[in-house]
């Protein structure tokens, strides 16, 4: 009966309906707590009560996935990778591409990069470097890729240059269209040098992502002892540390708080997909099309277009090293919230996958049953929490003991539930200790100028997080998603980087 009803609804509309599905999901969920409150403030209270304490015991339990993950990082950046990969036979037969799709950024911000992949300790002559710039932007874009060749384009087996057109039909610009570009050009390289794809992995990496110094081998290393290495991509953990040191408390704390976010998902890879910078086979690259280039959230579908091409045999392999990138900061305070607002959302805009998701994989009869409901519901119970935790746990969740008190309420769950909802959130602090442990160890070395207190500061900024939760997660993602359900969809911004 409901697969004739949905023959009866267009296409169109029925991806429609997927698309509205989690945004209504938010906006159902903030309507109910709030009239429920009102009308039956003790259920509420109860219900409060038991959310708070389900999120604490999730909070435990993520510390556990953190710290594990934490050490297997310390452990894996202390090994020699090169000298492992070296005893591996034809090691140096594997080719790395890697990408750094620019648009507008300062030329500071891309020779750091590609400085650091200079000092990286795998041979250059197997890399083939692509700066993959936009038309729109291409005066200063020449003028930058031209310096930077001359500066250290001779390192590298080949130093490639790409301009990708404005005004592609069917293309939205942005990341996913300039890289996919690229990705084009550079297998048209290949096939003129006759290198194997599968000889070749490529790094899709922000312009200013700097490698950590063994990355590439740990990587080629990985690759080449994977059982069904094109069939895996390989994502490193994402580290903000380029210009932590300069930057303000806020953006401090919300990009350490991705990267803590990231650790718990690697030790998890059943959870994990490609986020911001990742690599993965050339091969499969090429037998997917390539980066989808009509949306804002390519890091993260051009895994979910493997899953598919491959019936759900693939998968994302973590990589516990890390790769440095740029906290966000503006020429003004006023910039860098805006910059971090418009970031967040963009981020929050991955529940563009979870229409994408359902559709492709109710059509797919190959793919297990029990993987696709774990990738939906895992995508779906996500983007979810993402939106409606915080708001409930900081705001919504004091509501109804306010209006229970208002009408003079004498029950024992209304008189116990400050104390109870106190104590939750002060064991809830070990979290938030953690993290502001945790933020240190990862810190860059502290620069010479910059006083001992801005360590301490390190340390108290996380008394910011119910504030970054709130203005920098519920609400962008909140906003991403009643886009998407309206059918206002959002289009490409790129982070301003500034260094100071």
């Amino acid at each position: 009966m409901v697969k004739r009803l949905l023959k009866r609804i267009p296409e169109y509309r029925q991806y429609r309906l997927l698309e509205i599905f989690p945004g209504a999901m938010v906006w159902v969920t903030f309507v109910l707590a709030i009239a429920l409150s009102f009308i039956r403030p003790v259920w509420a209270i109860f219900f409060i009560i038991v959310f708070d304490f389900y999120w604490l015991v999730r909070i435990l339990y993520m510390l556990f996935f953190m710290i594990t993950s934490f050490r297997r990082y310390r452990q894996t950046i202390k090994q020699d990778w090169r000298k492992k990969v070296e005893q591996l036979p034809d090691w140096d037969q594997y080719y790395h591409a890697v990408f750094y799709p620019t648009y507008k950024e300062p030329i500071e911000v891309i020779r750091g990069s590609l400085a650091s992949l200079v000092q990286n300790n795998y041979p250059l002559d197997r890399f083939i470097v692509v700066l993959a710039g936009e038309e729109k932007d291409r005066e200063h874009f020449t003028a930058l890729s031209e310096t930077l060749r001359r500066e250290m384009g001779g390192s590298f087996f080949k130093f490639l240059v790409t301009l990708h057109p404005s005004g592609i039909e069917g293309e939205m610009p942005g990341k996913g269209s300039n890289i996919a570009w690229a990705g084009h050009r550079v297998k048209d390289l290949l096939d003129e040098l006759h290198i194997p794809y599968d000889k070749v992995i490529a790094s899709a990496f922000d312009a200013d992502t700097c490698v950590h110094p063994q990355y590439f081998s740990y990587l080629t290393y990985t690759y080449a002892t994977h059982p069904n290495p094109t069939h895996a991509s390989y994502q490193p953990l994402a580290v903000f540390n380029n210009n932590v040191w300069e930057s303000p408390a806020l953006t401090r704390v919300i990009s350490y708080s991705t990267t803590f976010w990231l650790m718990t998902e690697q030790v998890r890879p059943e959870r994990l997909f490609t986020f911001s910078s990742h690599s993965m086979s050339f091969q499969a690259l090429v037998e997917v099309g390539f980066w989808q280039s009509d949306i804002v959230t390519e890091d993260s579908r051009i895994c979910l277009q493997c899953i598919m091409e491959y019936d759900g045999n693939y998968e994302v392999v973590p990589l516990h090293i890390p790769v440095s990138m740029d906290v966000v900061v503006g020429h003004t305070f006023w910039e860098t919230v805006k910059s971090q607002y418009v970031q967040q959302r963009r981020w929050a805009y991955g529940v563009e996958n979870f229409p994408y998701m359902v559709w492709n994989f109710t059509r797919n009869t190959s793919m297990p049953f029990l993987q696709k409901m774990r990738y939906i519901f895992n995508q779906g119970e996500g983007v979810y929490s993402w939106a409606t935790a915080p708001i409930l746990i900081f705001i919504l969740g004091h509501l109804p003991i306010w209006l229970a008190n208002y009408q003079g309420s004498t029950s024992v769950v209304t008189q116990n539930a400050p104390h109870i909802l106190s104590w939750i959130m002060n064991a809830a602090m070990i979290g938030l200790l953690t993290q502001a442990v945790l933020s240190t160890r990862l810190l860059p070395p502290k620069p010479k100028n910059y006083p001992n207190w801005k360590l301490v500061i390190m340390v108290l900024q996380w008394i910011l997080i119910p504030v970054t939760l709130i203005v920098f997660g519920s609400i962008p993602a909140t906003d991403a998603q009643t886009r998407l359900m309206l059918g206002k969809y959002l289009g490409f911004q790129v982070t301003k980087k500034v260094r100071k």
